[in-house]
């Protein structure tokens, strides 16, 4: 038991209900899973709750699609939800619907209590208009062409070809993307909250450490261009709830979305007595509430969320805990390739466990990328899980039961057991860190002392000769005293493992039983425990994915930041992928040594007119001139950059940008903003020399 007990509550976004879910949702559930078990583990008092998000003019056009009611549909992908995620090894306390009675009661509350308080604000604006549908068009459900570029087919709000922004008026010849009618501008009384005037309680709050440094030094642009006041309503027709003395206005889907969390939270109080919602969320609450989330939706989290709580008089989140996005085999999850895989194509055909190692061996705090190479991922899980961990008691159990009764000996050389006991603290610290990819190195580094010391002994051979039996004995129950020992540090990743290691063992696995003496303690008979990932399997799940993933043409929408596709059967969630490959964990000698480093001289700097952050420079290399554009302006004026040295990566393959040829990269360093240094070679350094 640990020294004080918690009182947690933890969530992970809202899976939207108009889709399945796919692997690239399944990193944020099997991070929060595994921290939520491990607070478990621990001793304390630790809910994790999550629920779907079920508003919105996709849930609603979906439906009509369909030919069903909202209800119906968000119903069906509740359910189908909620299976993928038990068939995971997923444990919420509980997951709820945003579409519930309790979100309806604390949504409109909130809002209440932020309007009485003069936090809501109503004007006038003009809006594209299907007279059709006779409805107001979200900027992606408008399509046209770029006023840039001239690209046509091209969504409301940017351009895919040109990366250009603007407003879905801007478009050339803009059509509904629901009816293909040409929009009219129509005017409209929208509600407002005052986000600005939370501009100081936000300002220190995300710079408290309540969210990661990465995603305050982000949320910092929000602030130098000032907040403005966000709109929190939408007209009929919509699925969602009618604000409270306002017919025929509904609350934008992200107003009611992360209330969801709160309403998960209290349709799980009200059913059980020994839990209080003010508890948890009253302003003087001494509980911790975490949100485990993506990047792409930190504005929502880190800066709406906080000011409405704080606005309605409600406590505050502990902590944003965001994660990068998934990639597989180090591109965005592609359908053409059979890569964009739903959760339920690969429980069809791999245990869930193995994805959930593989995430955990490459999680960290950070908002770093993960790459699902799947590949490394088989041959991870195999050497790792199979020939590692589970090798260690299959080579050992059966000579307990075939030769000792199945009885544990006294182990005289504990000396191993105290190594790995010594780990448990820091192991500890990794997973409330969040430092899960590291926690699972110690623990197999423990395992890999582990199998040594087995090979060293050879018990197989000492079973032969008769005067070392009980050497044999003492050797075999060691084994497998470690391995119950490392199951027990992997119980928060492979929780159904676990469950069988102790139907094995027939001892409970807890962090309070760490240290246990076993000594003639009777095991049950063993019986194999995971099996290799034979590469059929994954060949079968990448087939499966290319038949299941057929695009038909649809409207496309956009929901918290993401830019979703719909399909006959899915909604596409694309926010997974960067446009750029991920940091993976490692790369070889032989890798980083193909990169070419050279002193330049800056020769010449100047600004990108249609371009925030970059400046274009022209780089001497001794001989030869380089163009590249540099994300650097925040930092440096032109000016000051000409006749500087600085390092670049000499051999990158162009890249084609909108401003022109890009064909370089200089290396900075910093957390970004002013705080960002070009790296300047000593002095009597040479443009053209080689850094080595």
């Amino acid at each position: 038991m640990a020294n004080s007990q918690r009182k947690i509550l933890v969530t992970s976004a809202l899976p939207y209900a108009n889709g399945p879910i796919h692997l690239g949702h399944m990193l944020e559930y099997i991070q929060t899973d595994i921290w939520s078990r491990f607070q478990k583990l621990r001793g304390h008092e630790c809910h994790y709750i999550c629920a779907d998000d079920a508003h919105g003019t996709p849930i609603m056009l979906k439906a009509q699609q369909l030919g069903i009611e909202p209800e119906e549909m968000i119903a069906q992908v509740n359910k189908e939800h909620q299976q993928d995620f038990a068939d995971f090894n997923i444990k919420f306390d509980n997951f709820h619907s945003t579409h519930s009675v309790e979100n309806r009661e604390l949504s409109s509350e909130i809002y209440l209590k932020l309007r009485d308080a003069g936090f809501i604000k109503t004007r006038t604006i003009s809006q594209l208009f299907d007279p059709e549908k006779s409805m107001f068009l979200p900027d992606r459900f408008v399509k046209g062409t770029c006023p840039k570029c001239k690209s046509e087919d091209q969504y409301g709000d940017n351009c895919d070809n040109c990366g250009a922004t603007y407003n879905p008026t801007d478009l050339i010849d803009p059509k509904s993307a629901v009816s293909g009618a040409t929009p009219v501008m129509k005017d409209s009384e929208h509600f407002f909250f005052d986000l600005p005037a939370f501009e100081t309680m936000l300002s220190e709050w995300t710079r408290s450490g309540a969210i990661q440094d990465e995603i305050a030094n982000k949320l910092a642009e929000w602030f130098e261009q000032g907040l403005q006041q966000w709109d929190i309503s939408r007209d009929a027709p919509y699925f969602g709830f009618e604000i409270p003395d306002a017919p025929g206005k509904y609350f934008y889907v992200w107003l009611d979305a992360p209330i969801g969390y709160m309403g998960s939270f209290k349709n799980l109080c009200d059913r059980r007595e020994d839990l209080n919602f003010d508890d948890f969320w009253s302003k003087d609450s001494t509980a911790e509430v975490y949100h485990f989330i993506g990047k792409d939706i930190v504005n929502f989290h880190s800066l709406f969320w906080p000011a409405m709580l704080e606005g309605a008089g409600f406590r505050k989140p502990t902590s944003v805990f965001a994660h990068g996005y998934v990639t597989v085999n180090g591109a965005k999850m592609s359908k053409s390739k059979g890569t964009f895989i739903k959760a339920r194509t690969y429980l069809d055909n791999l245990d869930p466990e193995y994805l959930r190692y593989y995430y955990a061996a490459k999680l960290s705090n950070r908002i770093d990328d993960l790459d699902l190479n799947l590949e490394d991922f088989a041959q991870r899980v195999n050497s790792d899980l199979v020939g590692k961990l589970v090798n260690l008691a299959s080579r050992t159990a059966g000579f307990i039961s075939k030769r000792f009764d199945g009885k544990l000996a006294k182990v005289a050389d504990t000396s191993l057991e105290q190594t790995f006991l010594g780990k448990q603290t820091l192991i500890e610290e990794l997973y409330e860190n969040r430092e899960f990819g590291k926690a699972m190195r110690e623990i197999m580094a423990l395992a890999d002392l582990a199998n040594a010391y087995v090979a060293d002994a050879a018990p197989w051979q000492l079973i032969k000769d008769e005067a070392k039996q009980e050497e044999a004995h003492q050797v075999c129950s060691n084994a497998l005293n470690l391995f119950r020992i490392l199951v027990t540090y992997l119980k928060p990743v492979l929780p159904k493992l676990a469950d069988d290691v102790e139907a094995f063992l027939q001892f409970p696995l807890t962090w309070d039983n760490l240290s246990a003496d076993l000594a003639g303690h009777e095991i049950a008979k063993f019986k194999a425990l995971m099996q290799r990932i034979d590469m059929k399997n994954i060949e079968a799940i990448i087939e499966a994915s290319k038949d299941n993933l057929q695009a038909t043409t649809e409207p496309t929408a956009t929901k918290k930041g993401k830019k979703t596709a719909e399909t006959s059967d899915i909604v596409v969630d694309t926010r997974s992928p960067l446009e750029s490959d991920p940091i993976s964990d490692e790369i070889s000698f032989e890798d980083f040594a193909k990169i070419d480093l050279r002193i330049a001289r800056i020769a010449k700097a100047e600004h990108v007119p249609e371009a925030n952050k970059l400046l274009k420079l022209e780089l001497d290399l001794g001989g030869e001139t380089k163009q590249v554009f540099a994300g650097i302006k925040s930092a440096y004026a032109p000016e000051d950059l000409e006749g500087k040295l600085t390092v670049v990566v000499a051999n990158l393959a162009p890249r084609k940008m909108r401003f022109g040829m890009s064909e370089g990269m200089v290396l900075a360093a910093g957390p970004g903003n002013k705080d960002l240094w070009i790296l300047e070679p000593h002095e009597g350094a040479q443009p053209g020399m080689r850094v080595k």
